[in-house]
């Protein structure tokens, strides 16, 4: 029985080495991704639904390829936006015993079994994330970008909130006790950047790649 475990455990290696091997080869042309997280639960009567949809619609036109978990609700929207737009955008799906069932808008979309895999593409071909409301999933993404940026793990990037009547109570949570107890540094929350306003997300990402290029240009790391 050990020993069939252990075969067990060789073979799923082979399966994890194979869903990296296939996102870097479909996502090696993507080098102004925006990931857009949020939950599968709002649909398109929800303001944030409609609200996601002209956020990746814009970004979409300016040549931001937008990157979703490939669900429904806040992650159909993204990819909706985007198509709207007549833009190539990724949905990387996910399986999961509810909820998650792709969505028709994704132009490249990609199936995984590991979360963590699927969590090295958002990280390695984003430029930038925009969290919308979202449940476990989303504060798990929001959390994950930050330690990353926070340890120099990956280059920074903007964190946007979108909408701050949803992410407010938790912000005043983070400034009032573990800001308070010194448990993270005031400069921390300069990563992170709170709207309501769908043109102000186009223009933080737009100023964003604009200094990217520039470190590029200049061979500046930008840590």
């Amino acid at each position: 029985m050990i020993n069939d475990l252990k075969g067990d455990e060789a073979w799923r290696m082979f399966r994890i080495l194979s869903e990296f091997t296939e996102g870097f080869d479909k996502l090696a042309n993507i080098d102004c991704g925006v990931s857009i997280f949020g939950s599968a639960r709002l649909d398109e009567k929800s303001h944030y639904y409609k609200a996601t949809r002209e956020i990746a619609n814009q970004l979409a036109k300016n040549d931001f390829t937008i990157i979703t978990g490939g669900g429904p609700g806040i992650m159909e929207a993204a990819n909706r936006g985007a198509a709207d737009a007549g833009k190539e955008n990724v949905g990387l799906n996910i399986e999961l015993p509810f909820e998650q069932h792709p969505n028709p808008y994704q132009s490249i979309p990609m199936e995984f079994q590991y979360f963590f895999v699927r969590k090295v593409m958002f990280v390695k071909y984003s430029i930038g994330y925009v969290c919308m409301p979202g449940g476990f999933g989303t504060l798990d993404e929001l959390f994950e970008s930050l330690t990353l940026m926070q340890t120099h793990k990956v280059f920074k990037m903007p964190v946007i909130l979108f909408g701050s009547e949803h992410w407010q109570g938790l912000l005043d949570w983070i400034h009032e006790r573990v800001m308070d107890l010194n448990l993270i540094d005031k400069n921390d929350l300069k990563l992170i950047h709170v709207t309501d306003d769908v043109s102000e997300v186009l223009d933080i990402m737009l100023k964003h790649r604009k200094w990217k290029e520039k470190q590029v240009e200049q061979n500046t790391p930008n840590l």
